[in-house]
């Protein structure tokens, strides 16, 4: 029994009053759902293949279209876990790109005569700049090709696109959509349903490997869980996470979802392994968790490694976590205090799904410390689970 588990079987009166309704369940959940986002996935193939193929994805290169993935907040970083292993299986041009930018800034993305697919994802699919850029972009620029990825079935954003030949829309599961303030179980089957697309025409190849993520992701749910509860006594002021990468994107939600569900009583940043020194590493001080995301790429992992020992070195930090490969754990156990290992040898593209379970489990444990409820941190409606509607220009 784990606390994490005790929480998901507390009487329904209790979860409710502390605020644990959604949360746990949702975090808990998210290796078995995986699964029934591949199910959907291959129950799909053949007409998202194709799609994909009349899109130009599986043309010569230099007929392949740019493929923009879009986002925002969390969807974002959804976007950014994908964006590197999209280039390599698609051998495309990819960039994510966030709506929040895009809907500003809509003509300075798009250079005309030029092909484009655009991926967009949402949990609600009803997010404004979603909505908003979406129905621009089908008016304005009506030759770009659109795939929706949502885990709500009524979602606007899937709505706009009934009708129009180049669009496709893809909706997960609904127990994925997330009825907590903070996204988990969204944001891992969204990266999810995203490589199913990266190897849309092998999926046969990527059933096993989604299965050892399935096996290290019940493994890590334990492990994290145990160390980010322990972490959450010690009421750290702020968590700094770094990651390379694929993993940029973990540094990036792991820090959002501690300040979600902390309501900002934890300050976080993020920043690249090797960004970190030019300038942001003035932040860290001896009220500041360090967490490094460590890559299993041997080149990667070093920079990764003399980072955590020249924070050492400098005493800036009170306790530096590393975050990688078991394989890695014996070289680095001597950079760090504590070493969470990930079962599992897998590219780091694949990995964001594994490593955001220590960053959302930090933010449900931090929350519960500072006595605020998890599923609704934000007590005064500061941040909503969708945000709220705000004029369209």
């Amino acid at each position: 029994m784990t606390a994490l588990s005790s929480f998901v079987d507390l009487p329904f009166e209790q979860k409710e009053a502390l605020g644990l309704l959604f949360t746990p369940a949702e975090i808990a959940q998210q290796p078995n759902t995986w699964r029934t986002t591949l199910r959907i996935f291959e129950q799909h193939q053949a007409q998202i293949a194709a799609f994909l193929d009349g899109a130009g994805v599986g043309a010569s290169v230099e007929d392949r279209p740019s493929v923009v993935l879009i986002g925002a907040g969390t969807s974002d970083y959804v976007a950014q876990a994908l964006e590197s292993l999209l280039r390599s299986k698609w051998g495309c041009e990819v960039s994510a790109v966030a709506s929040t930018d895009l809907l500003p800034n809509l003509d300075e993305y798009i250079v005309p005569g030029r092909k484009y697919l655009w991926i967009s994802f949402s949990r609600s699919g009803d997010s404004p700049e979603g909505v908003a850029v979406l129905e621009q972009v089908l008016q304005r620029y009506p030759s770009i090709s659109h795939i929706v990825v949502t885990c709500h079935a009524e979602a606007r954003m899937a709505a706009l696109c009934e009708g129009v030949p180049h669009a496709y829309v893809i909706v997960l599961d609904d127990a994925v959509n997330d009825r907590s303030l903070a996204m988990t179980s969204s944001f891992t089957n969204m990266i999810v349903m995203g490589q199913c697309l990266a190897n849309a025409w092998s999926i046969a190849s990527y059933k096993p490997l989604l299965e050892q993520l399935v096996l290290a992701g019940d493994d890590l749910l334990w492990s994290a869980a145990r160390q980010a509860e322990e972490i959450a006594q010690h009421h750290f002021a702020r968590i700094c996470f770094v990651g390379g990468g694929s993993l940029a994107s973990v540094a990036k939600e792991s820090a959002l979802k501690v300040l979600e569900m902390t309501a900002g009583q934890i300050k976080t940043m993020s920043e690249t392994v090797l960004g970190l020194r030019h300038g942001p590493m003035a932040a860290l001080d001896k009220e500041t968790l360090f967490v490094c995301f460590v890559s299993g790429n041997t080149r990667r992992a070093q920079y990764a490694r003399d980072l955590l020992r020249e924070i050492g070195e400098k005493s800036l930090v009170a306790q530096r976590i590393a975050v990688g490969p078991l394989s890695a754990e014996e070289k680095f156990s001597p950079d760090c205090d504590f070493y969470l290992p990930i079962r599992v040898d897998v590219d780091d593209a694949y990995r964001p799904v594994l490593d955001v379970f220590f960053g959302q489990l930090l933010g449900l444990y931090c929350s519960i410390a500072h006595q605020l409820k998890p599923d609704s941190p934000s007590a005064g409606g500061v941040i909503n689970r969708v945000v709220q509607k705000f004029r369209i220009y």
